[in-house]
Parts: C-alpha cells; sequence; structure tokens
C-alpha cells in the first residue's frame, strides 16, 4: 500500500513538473538566435553596435543561470557602444547540448568556438563570470584566433577545498537523479530560488526583480538542472587538469573579483592565476561578494574599455613595427 500511494505521490510531482516546466517556457520564452555545433544548439543574442573599428565582445555567464545575467545591466550597457555576443552555454538558458555528452570546459570551449566561427566573430573580447571563469581561459589556450582578450569576473580557476553541494552529486547519480529532477526539483526549487540567490549576492542586496528578469527559474526545468549538476561536479578535475597550462595563454586578461565573495574565493582562484599568468591585472573591490557585474557595473565597464583601448594601441604599435610585450599589462589594483 505504501508503495503504491509513494508511486502515485511521484506520478503527479512529474505531472506538476511538466506542468511547470510549460509554464516557464511561455514565461521566458526564446530570444536569441539558435546556432547548430556538434553536440548542441546553442542560443545566442546578438546585440548593440555593428561596427569593424571594435572588438565584439562575448558574454558568457556561469553556474546556475543564463545569458539575462549577463546581459542585465552588463550587457545591455556595453552594447551603447559596441556589438555584444550573449551564449547560453550548452544546457542552459535555451541552449541544449546532448546528454550523453561530457560537461567539462574544454566541450564547451570547442562548441562555443565553433559558433563564433559560424558567426564570423573573433577575435573578441570574451567576459566570462564564475563558472566560466574555467571556461575562458580554456578558449584562450585551445581558440587563440577567437580571444583577443579575457575579462574573468569572479572566476573559478583553480581546485579548491571542499565539494559543490550534496545535492548536485545525488543528482548526478544514475537512477536517482533523474527521478529527483524530474518530480521534486521544480516544486522545491520554486520555494527556494529567491533566498538561494539573495546568498550568492551578499554582502549587496539582491535586486527585487532579478529572479524574474534573468528568468532564473528556467533552471529548474528537469533537463537544465541535471546538466548543471553535472557542470559542477565535474568542474574540479577540470580545472586541476589545465591549470598548468595556464601560463601558456598569450592574451592580455583582467579579473575582477570581490575580497569577500563567499561563493567563489578570491585567494584560492584569482591570486594564484595571476601569479601563473604575469600579463594579468587583477582588480579586488573592497566589500563587494561574488556578483561583480551586478555590484560594480561601471568599474567592469572601465576595465573592459581599457584593455580594448590597450589592444588598439598595440595594434597600432604593431602596425607602426612597434615592439609591444604583453609583459606591460599592469598587476594589482585595489580601489
Amino acid at each position: 500500500m505504501i508503495s503504491i500511494v509513494l508511486v502515485a505521490i511521484l506520478a503527479l510531482l512529474a505531472l506538476a513538473t511538466q506542468a511547470g516546466v510549460a509554464v516557464l517556457e511561455r514565461a521566458y520564452p526564446a530570444k536569441g538566435k539558435i546556432i547548430h555545433v556538434a553536440g548542441a544548439t546553442l542560443n545566442v543574442v546578438d546585440i548593440g553596435a555593428r561596427d569593424s573599428v571594435n572588438f565584439p565582445i562575448v558574454m558568457i555567464h556561469g553556474a546556475s543561470s543564463n545569458l539575462e545575467v549577463m546581459r542585465q545591466p552588463l550587457g545591455n550597457l556595453l552594447a551603447n557602444k559596441h556589438r555584444v555576443i550573449l551564449i547560453d552555454r550548452p544546457g542552459h538558458g535555451w541552449s541544449v547540448r546532448d546528454r550523453e555528452l561530457d560537461s567539462t570546459p574544454v566541450l564547451q570551449a570547442r562548441m562555443i568556438a565553433e559558433a563564433l566561427k559560424q558567426l564570423g566573430i573573433g577575435p573578441a573580447i570574451v567576459v566570462v563570470h564564475s563558472w566560466s571563469g574555467a571556461l575562458g581561459p580554456r578558449m584562450a589556450l585551445d581558440y587563440p584566433e577567437r580571444v583577443a582578450g579575457l575579462v574573468m569576473l569572479a572566476p573559478v580557476a583553480h581546485p579548491w577545498r571542499g565539494g559543490v553541494g550534496w545535492y548536485n552529486k545525488v543528482v548526478t547519480t544514475p537512477l536517482i537523479g533523474p527521478l529527483l529532477a524530474y518530480t521534486i526539483t521544480l516544486p522545491l526549487g520554486l520555494v527556494l530560488a529567491e533566498p538561494g540567490a539573495r546568498t550568492v549576492f551578499l554582502p549587496q542586496p539582491m535586486p527585487d526583480d532579478f529572479i524574474a528578469s534573468t528568468a532564473t527559474t528556467l533552471l529548474l526545468r528537469p533537463r537544465e538542472f541535471l546538466a548543471n549538476a553535472r557542470d559542477l561536479v565535474t568542474l574540479k578535475q577540470a580545472v586541476a587538469e589545465q591549470a598548468p597550462h595556464y601560463g601558456d595563454i598569450k592574451v592580455p586578461v583582467t579579473i575582477i573579483a570581490g575580497d569577500v565573495d563567499k561563493t567563489v574565493s578570491t585567494a584560492i582562484h584569482t591570486l594564484p592565476f595571476a601569479a601563473a599568468v604575469p600579463h594579468t591585472k587583477v582588480v579586488v573591490l573592497g566589500g563587494v561578494g561574488h556578483m561583480v557585474a551586478q555590484a560594480a557595473p561601471d568599474r567592469v565597464i572601465a576595465e573592459i574599455e581599457s584593455m580594448i583601448a590597450q589592444l588598439g594601441s598595440a595594434d597600432a604599435a604593431a602596425n607602426a613595427g612597434t615592439d609591444v610585450s604583453s609583459s606591460s599589462w599592469p598587476g594589482l589594483s585595489r580601489p
């Protein structure tokens, strides 16, 4: 009798989940262009100015989110002067990747580079946040023709002590994980989404409309929740494997991080990366947490503009026959 009741409850939850998915997808429809690459279809939003003078800016979000987190406010502000390409990472937002594929930065870098090639984008300023702090360097290493410079916001770049949350491990467990994802994750997540997001913003307050304006609850769809969990549980090993190669990165890098980030430690990730890549400029924002683009968009834009200006000067010097070394890129600064 108990088993029959349990099956009935799971069936009801599964039906509720499918209904919830339909509601979410009607509320937050796809707004970009679909690009087909090997193993995935990527949703790409292309906004802003079109000219041949400025580098395009490619923006890639972190875990548990989608391209709207990079669009608001940063991407929209940059689009006033630049061409901005916003990408839903494979498996996130309205991008879909084959379920049997791995979820590492190596694979996602290949997919994104392929999409940029189809769009004729590159070299570009690549702006990455959080989880994609591992993806940006991977792109610079494997697809340098697509990357003119790298701006990393609160990036994950090195192995860390501990894990990524017990629920991510559980949901990636065969049979049990999909069962949870297709039954309780969405209804439970709707309750927990807002307090969870507020925690990531600390010590800054989360904007009141953040959850709705960024379509954050799309994460609760089963296929995206599973993809996000796989991204997280495989990340630590991925950065351990790629970290020894960071010294081979040739493009200029700027890292902007908060000194009170409790989600991604600046000491564990940012400073060791800067030590491995000497031509890295590090900006540590006092009293700022993990969501640096929302906390200090003007400073982030200023650093992107500074990189574009320096790259333009380097191009001009190269055309004039002057040797300009990337070692001149400034180091640590604290506002």
